[in-house]
């Protein structure tokens, strides 16, 4: 039966990292359940513990690493968009978050502020990258 599901999804290879992302959030949600902070919101919000980012290309160079060999052209290209989305989760999006939050303390409170949590720290991206790995690993049978 497994053996059939993961025919299918070398068939398939997109639904592996939407199923990771899935992984992610619903991690997302039990970490902020744990620090008493929990919402949907963050839970499909950006930002926070882990990175979906990081989880969703992860979890897809890793899939088409192990469908196409790592030396394929197909994972050599998820690679590198990999590393270029979680460099920006980790440093344009997490210093435009230190921004919003410099910019909230310093207007009045009218009811609006700007969103500070848009990008990841490494341990956050880290972990995300953790979780992609391991799901595209373990539905592909590596």
């Amino acid at each position: 039966m497994f053996e059939q599901f993961q025919t299918y999804l070398y068939s398939y290879t997109l639904l592996i990292p939407f199923t990771a992302l899935f992984v992610a959030i619903v991690v997302k949600g039990v970490v902020h359940a744990a620090r008493g902070k929990f919402s949907f919101s963050n839970m499909l919000g950006s930002g926070g513990m882990p990175s979906a980012h990081s989880t969703f290309v992860i979890a897809l160079a890793t899939a088409m690493g192990i469908k196409n060999g790592p030396w394929s052209d197909e994972f050599m290209i998820c690679l590198v968009f990999s590393i270029i989305i979680i460099y920006d989760a980790m440093n344009v999006r997490y210093q435009a978050g230190l921004h919003a939050k410099a910019l909230n303390e310093l207007t009045p409170d009218d009811g609006t502020t700007l969103n500070e949590t848009l990008g990841h720290t490494p341990i956050e991206a880290l972990a995300g990258g953790i979780i992609g790995f391991t799901t595209a690993a373990i539905l592909l049978g590596l």
